[in-house]
């Protein structure tokens, strides 16, 4: 498979990555395993998990699975998101980032973690204390490179310059929600990525299952509206994204190439000249199979257009209609 350049670490990562939320829930050990194998086979040396996976049994699986062979693994891992029913067992604080981290190196069964995500922005906490418990992490070497997961680029712009200020270890990849039904981080997120060469491993390129097709029915009409058919967390999610009218017209054109919906759909979001991997979720290896076939597919401009068409692309960040247009007065030709 494909590397690509971690940002400008030098550090070399898998076209597509493989996140292990289902890893001790919906994939027991064995499936895991079995998973696991598959995208080693694959070429991917990339894997994201998080302390709060499946209580925490996602890092103790993955943490099996790699030994032997850890030095070959890029290996990622989050905190942030509550892990214990303790106040203070969450958010972004010198006091839980510390505590957290240690607990995926035992669950992880590994000396150190490559990639470490705060989970969230925490907007509870001053957020250069966040960046020097990391820093701090980093010169114990528990972990190699901060990162950032959900955030805007606001805060990512503030978290770096707060760490070039006070020459701290700086974050090196960041990771967001990014599909062909949520499209937001095309406004500033990814644009602020490739402006300060970070890496960027989008989540949910699926969307939640939805652009998979599993949600229509065989005849091209919706099974029923998308929020009806996903656990209450994506109802929010997806609810305005006119997913019943879209999934059919994109499965159209998977058809019409002859791939499967979510090997399109995988393939869409690595197609961005910001992403560096999208991030792969499956419970079975059957499930995961259409999505790996997505490091072969590349999709020309004419494709492209095609399926940008069938949603609209966000606002601009800025409340100028005209920029790029005719009228656009800061145009040199």
């Amino acid at each position: 498979m494909e590397k690509r350049p971690l940002g400008n670490t030098g550090v070399y990562v898998s076209k597509l990555a493989f996140g292990t939320m289902s890893f001790g829930h919906e994939a027991d050990e064995a499936a895991s395993a079995q998973l696991y194998a598959r995208c080693r086979d694959a070429g991917i040396n990339l894997f994201d998990c998080a302390d709060v996976y499946a209580k925490g049994r996602s890092e103790e699986i993955l943490g099996r699975l790699i030994a032997g062979h850890r030095d070959q693994i890029v290996l990622a891992t989050k905190a942030g998101f509550p892990s214990t029913s303790d106040v203070n067992g969450r958010g972004a604080s010198r006091y839980h980032l510390v505590r957290a981290c240690e607990a995926s190196l035992r669950r992880l069964a590994t000396d150190r973690i490559d990639l470490y995500y705060v989970h969230r922005f925490d907007p509870d906490t001053d957020l250069e204390q966040t960046l020097r418990a990391l820093d701090q992490l980093v010169q114990t070497g528990k972990i190699l490179y901060p990162a950032l997961s959900n955030f805007a680029a606001w805060q990512a712009e503030r978290a770096l310059g707060i760490a070039e200020r006070a020459n701290l270890s700086r974050a090196v990849c960041v990771q967001p929600m990014y599909n062909l039904l949520k499209r937001q981080a095309e406004v500033e997120i990814l644009p602020m990525a490739r402006e300060r060469a970070l890496a960027v491993f989008p989540y949910s390129p699926l969307a939640g299952g939805l652009l998979s097709g599993k949600y229509v029915a065989e005849s091209e009409r919706a099974a029923t509206d998308a929020r009806h058919n996903v656990n209450k967390a994506y109802q929010t999610r997806y609810a305005h994204t006119h997913a019943a009218d879209v999934v059919p017209a994109f499965m159209a054109i998977a058809r019409e190439l002859g791939v499967h919906p979510a090997t399109l759909a995988v393939a869409w979001v690595a197609a961005h000249p910001a992403v560096t991997a999208p991030l792969l979720g499956a419970r079975s290896v059957e499930q995961l199979a259409p999505s790996l076939a997505a490091s072969e597919l590349e999709l020309d401009a004419s494709v492209l257009a095609r399926l940008n068409a069938l949603t609209p692309a966000p606002q601009p960040a800025t409340d100028r209609n005209d920029d790029g247009s005719e009228f656009d007065l800061f145009r040199r030709s």
